[in-house]
């Protein structure tokens, strides 16, 4: 019996208490899915109409049902082992002694020997469960040690020290036991419950400055982050996500996806293929392997235009570290997509009109954009889609990704000057959630473009060009007639040469006149510089 007074002033060890918690965790998890995956205790069915039950089925049912029972048993005996022996072992020690540390040691690696002997007993899921642990930084030195071994029985090497740490996971590198380089990457615990607080907090800080300030509203910007965070707190979405990507491209040489071992991946530890390769922006590792950034850039721009316009369906995250160079690959190089936990898959009718959107902002029809805008529930704020993507106004003259007369500029300055932080919000908030990931990946891909040193036209000719594809794509390709693909295909690449033509002949027609308007410039310059010499020259008449 342990007397109130030793309840009192005995303290559990936090950090052996955290680990026993994740274990314990991790393994009624374990227990769970197992119990989820397979047959039922008592699939006996009341009904008179119902199938009569084999005595094999029933025996199957019935030796699942003791063994979950002996799995769960042996799990709470071990873990109520180690309580106990923490509680009496440590019971009386101050915990500032060195006698308490060489004591909790010992504690640890008792319990993490149970641990090992429980995974190694139940199998499956309690292995998985023991890898999960070890994979954590936030645990004693002998559970690390000691459920290592666990390691061993899927990877032939792991990795403890992570080869990159981001904000809700970080990843390990590993070898599986065919000799496989495998990315794991481990969620770190506790971030499901972390996010609730962090939105509402958010939301009331939003809400907040709202009521002070009404035309200052961000209350969109929170429910768009919450929603993309969710998302990506779930690995096997995010594996899914992978998938369908690579399915998306795989007659694709220069883009590469990661192959997905679902038989090591649960929502929280997501296993992949290795894939080498430096970061997108490493334009010194590029000129060491030869690799032009110009085309890097190129290749970029097309697969995100693919996703936007034909897929629709968006990888929301391209920032540098997402996206690899690999010197491999039909032109000397691959890209290597990483971290698909934010994707946004839009709806068809929405691509369409975007699809429509671009075509009308290339081709400067403003009627059709002022149309596609009540599509979109923007309304009139729709004449500022050519200044969002393009850089131009709704009546410029200017040509594509050249950017604005001073004119031009100074009418747009005046124009400017008339909106409101009102507006600005009214804006976003009539956006459809499609727009917001579209607007942020975008703004993404225009600044990696910039680091790569290619101009935005590059990404403007590349968005026409899949603009056009995106017209003509079929939801469902796989059903298509080959035959009529091919046709189709072939009628999109002539439009697109037709609208490349077209631009081509417009900064012909521009640089012609910019030509003319110089030498005209010149000319008069000319002209009024032989009338000063020629004033100067002759003799001033005298009139008497």
């Amino acid at each position: 019996m342990i007397t109130r007074s030793a309840r009192q002033t005995f303290k559990f060890p936090v950090k052996a208490a955290k680990s026993s918690l994740y274990l314990i965790t991790a393994a009624g998890a374990a227990t769970i899915a197992s119990q989820n995956l397979g047959p039922p205790l008592f699939p006996i069915s009341l009904s008179d109409d119902s199938t009569p039950l084999t005595s094999s089925s029933f025996s199957d049912s019935v030796r699942a049902g003791l063994g979950g029972i002996a799995r769960s048993s042996r799990a709470i005996w071990t873990i109520a082992s180690s309580v106990v022996d923490y509680k009496y072992s440590l019971h009386g020690l101050s915990q500032d002694s060195e006698e308490y540390r060489r004591v909790l040691s010992e504690v640890n690696l008792r319990s993490a020997k149970r641990i090992l002997q429980l995974c190694e007993a139940n199998k499956g899921f309690y292995v998985k469960a023991g890898q999960f642990v070890t994979a954590l930084q936030r645990i004693p030195k002998e559970y690390s040690a000691t459920l290592s071994s666990l390691q061993d029985q899927v990877f032939l090497s792991f990795d403890e020290h992570p080869i990159a740490a981001a904000s809700i996971a970080q990843v390990h590198r590993a070898v599986l036991r065919d000799h496989q380089e495998v990315a794991v990457k481990v969620q770190y615990p506790g971030l499901k419950q972390q996010l609730k607080v962090d939105v509402a907090t958010m939301s009331f800080l939003s809400k907040s400055v709202a009521w002070f300030f009404p035309e200052y509203r961000f209350g969109w910007l929170v429910s768009e982050f919450a929603e993309a965070i969710a998302l990506e707190l779930d690995f096997c979405r995010e594996a899914r996500n992978a998938e369908k990507t690579a399915k998306n491209f795989k007659s694709n040489m220069v883009i590469r996806i990661p192959y997905v071992f679902w038989e090591l991946t649960t929502s929280q530890v997501l296993t992949m293929e290795f894939c080498k390769g430096s970061k997108v922006d490493d334009l010194e590792h590029m000129r060491e392997m030869g690799i032009n950034p110009i085309k890097v850039a190129k290749a970029v721009m097309e697969v995100f235009a693919e996703m936007i316009f034909v897929h629709g369906f968006l990888h929301g995250d391209p920032h540098p570290g997402n996206i690899l160079v690999s010197p491999e690959g039909p032109h000397g190089f691959c890209l290597v997509l990483l971290d698909h936990g934010i994707y946004k898959e839009l709806d068809q009718g929405f691509r369409q009109d975007y699809c429509e959107l671009w075509k009308a902002m290339i081709l400067l029809d403003s009627n059709k954009i002022l149309q596609l805008g009540e599509n979109f529930g923007v309304g009139k704020y729709s004449r500022y889609f050519p200044l969002i993507f393009t850089g131009r106004t709704i009546g410029s003259k200017s040509n594509l990704g050249r950017g604005m007369s001073a004119e031009e500029k100074q009418n747009l300055k005046q124009e400017l000057k008339s909106l409101k932080m009102e507006d600005i919000s009214s804006f976003m908030e009539s956006l459809p959630p499609d727009f917001l990931t579209i607007l942020r990946t975008d703004g993404l891909l225009r600044s990696l473009l910039s680091k790569l040193g290619a101009s935005q036209r590059v990404r403007l000719l590349a968005y026409a060009k899949y603009a056009l594809y995106g017209l003509s794509h079929n939801s469902n390709p796989e059903s298509d007639n080959k035959v009529m693909m091919v046709v189709s295909r072939s009628r999109v690449s002539l439009s697109y040469f037709r609208l490349r033509f077209f631009l081509e002949v417009l900064d012909v027609l521009s640089l012609t006149e910019q030509v003319i308007r110089s030498f005209v410039k010149r000319f008069k310059q000319a002209l009024l510089s032989a009338g000063y010499l020629v004033g100067n020259l002759l003799p001033v008449p005298t009139y008497r």
